[in-house]
């Protein structure tokens, strides 16, 4: 798996959040729901090489996505998504998530 990431220039994915070996967050990072896109985000705020992945997603023309903290669609970046349906008459306010909770399970006493 190593040598595939160094023929690709894609050492980098190596040291993401993201990347736990098991695929168990990717679900966030390709939702439609806001609320994983925001979670998706979240993680990659504290990640060391976002620079990077967005680089790579934007040089790729990455469909869609969260790639490097910035929502892509069709290769570019979404400033704002909207939800479906008609907007709300008042403004609702701003959604804020720190990091994905663990699972009860997960936690140690």
């Amino acid at each position: 798996m190593l040598e595939l990431l160094i023929q690709t220039d894609d050492i980098w994915r190596v040291d993401g959040r993201c990347n736990d070996g098991n695929g168990t967050l990717t679900h966030l990072f390709f939702s439609d729901d806001i609320h994983d896109m925001a979670r998706a985000k979240a993680i990659c705020t504290k990640c060391t090489v976002s620079e990077e992945c967005l680089d790579a997603a934007l040089t790729r023309h990455e469909p869609w996505g969260v790639w490097g903290g910035e929502l892509i669609e069709n290769g570019r970046i979404v400033v704002n998504k909207r939800g479906r349906g008609r907007p709300p008459k008042t403004p609702r306010p701003p959604l804020v998530v720190d990091e994905v909770p663990v699972p009860p399970d997960l936690v140690s006493a």
